[in-house]
């Protein structure tokens, strides 16, 4: 059974940090492509940043400087450094495994940035 759980989100202050954290069953972890991705209310679902099997990363504008992607196989995990953050930040954040025709997604987990 193909798994990907998501946790870390929560209720932050802005300015604040947060790590996202997804770990993956069921499938062969290392070879997927994971991303993670976000949807804000009333808004479409977009890519925030995402890493290759090699550990090629790529990032959404809105991300680069602010948010880091890291992979650990061994771990079977992926996982998403938020910093910075600010109410715009707002969302359900995605874990999203890929590999070919493949592609998983996790549950979600809100992030709120709220004073």
């Amino acid at each position: 059974q193909v798994q990907l759980v998501e946790s870390g989100g929560g209720l932050v202050q802005p300015g604040g940090s947060l790590r996202l954290s997804c770990v993956g069953s069921g499938f062969t972890f290392s070879i997927y492509t994971m991303s993670w991705y976000r949807q804000a209310p009333g808004k479409e679902l977009e890519l925030v940043a995402g890493i290759s099997a090699v550990g090629s990363t790529n990032y959404a504008n809105s991300a680069k400087g602010q948010f880091t992607i890291s992979r650990d196989n061994a771990k079977k995990a992926v996982y998403l450094q938020m910093n910075n953050l600010k109410p715009e930040d707002t969302a359900v954040y995605y874990c999203n495994g890929r590999f070919r025709l493949n592609e998983y997604w996790g549950q979600g987990t809100p992030v709120t940035v709220s004073s």
